[in-house]
């Protein structure tokens, strides 16, 4: 759990930086394609998500989207980390 939340917040930062291209090149990158394709998740964030991913033309760097979604996916991952080690 903590490597995929750290698969996400590498990706919203890189894209808050304009860097996008930059982190599809990483480990990081492949982290959060396997996260997406096994999450619960609404089917359209999905889709939004694993385009970015892809790099294709279905991606809008302008539209905030894609970093919306990760910071919701980012938190729900630390309320769970969180959750576990109040736990244990």
């Amino acid at each position: 759990v903590t490597t995929n939340a750290a698969a996400v917040a590498k990706a919203v930062g890189a894209l808050e930086k304009g860097a996008a291209g930059a982190f599809l090149q990483t480990s990081a990158a492949s982290t959060l394609r396997a996260l997406v394709k096994s999450k619960d998740m609404m089917e359209a964030d999905r889709e939004e998500i694993m385009a970015f991913l892809s790099g294709g033309d279905g991606y809008a760097p302008i539209s905030g989207e894609v970093i919306g979604i990760l910071k919701q996916m980012g938190d729900e991952m630390k309320a769970d980390i969180s959750e576990m080690k109040t736990t244990e």
